[in-house]
């Protein structure tokens, strides 16, 4: 049993660490690099770890961790509920909508995707995972989780993507009062240089973040006076998954 739960324990780390090798997760989780790279080759001879060649390769977690998801996300009310106001949200703006969950340890999960017409446009996989601190539909979920949670994140490990990543807590925690403060939340650059979004939460009945809609462009269709009107239709696209799936309370 002790065995498992230190398997277990590898491959959260994974996740709240990704892309990360396996000198670095040994050193985190004061375990034998011998121990910690047998374990990693288990889930990814399992398919649940993915390994990214190079000078050090690291790992990440696979997109198999949807497989695992409740039957809400995978065809029952908030699956169903997301087609009609993503379409509504990619016909009205032209860029592509990504809806996103968050996996419980720091980073969200690409659930759906509905791709903009432009030639140019912003495309992630479903399945892919992005940190909660610096995209757009992370910090529209982060920005309501209870304050424990906030204050776990931001007191955490904020790594860098690129010079605009928000690394610094008191920043962060800035950013998202303006969050909770306007509705939705701008990604200006912070995880992908030159990608920008606006993202709004989903909330249930508790009024609970409990997924995540944006818009994702690139830096050459954004456009800063624009944003309160994306922003509009981006919350009013996250107000109708929750009324059709059920998970929003009047």
């Amino acid at each position: 049993m002790q065995s498992l739960i230190k398997s277990l324990k590898v491959l959260e780390m994974v996740a709240d660490k990704q892309p990360v090798s396996v000198g670095e997760l040994a050193k985190i989780m004061s375990m034998p690099k011998t121990t910690v790279q047998r374990i990693l080759w288990t889930f990814h001879e399992a398919g649940w770890l993915r390994l990214i060649e190079g000078d050090m390769p690291r790992w990440t977690i696979s997109p198999r961790v949807l497989s695992v998801r409740p039957n809400e996300l995978s065809g029952g009310g908030l699956a169903a509920a997301i087609q009609e106001p993503m379409a509504e949200l990619r016909n009205a703006t032209q860029e592509t909508v990504y809806v996103s969950v968050f996996d419980g340890n720091g980073a969200v999960v690409v659930i759906d995707r509905l791709e903009s017409p432009h030639p140019v446009r912003a495309v992630s996989p479903i399945g892919d995972i992005a940190p909660i601190h610096s995209t757009a539909n992370g910090m529209a979920i982060l920005a309501f989780l209870p304050e424990q949670q906030i204050e776990q994140i931001a007191s955490g490990e904020l790594n860098a993507f690129n010079p605009a990543t928000i690394t610094d807590a008191g920043k962060l925690r800035t950013e998202l009062a303006q969050v909770r403060e306007r509705g939705y939340a701008i990604n200006r650059g912070y995880y992908r240089s030159g990608i920008f979004a606006v993202g709004a939460p989903v909330f249930d009945a508790a009024h609970h973040p409990v997924a995540s809609i944006c818009i994702s462009m690139p830096d050459s269709r954004y456009r800063e006076e624009k944003v309160a009107e994306w922003g509009e239709l981006t919350v009013k696209a996250a107000q109708a998954i929750g009324y059709l799936s059920g998970v929003r309370g009047e």
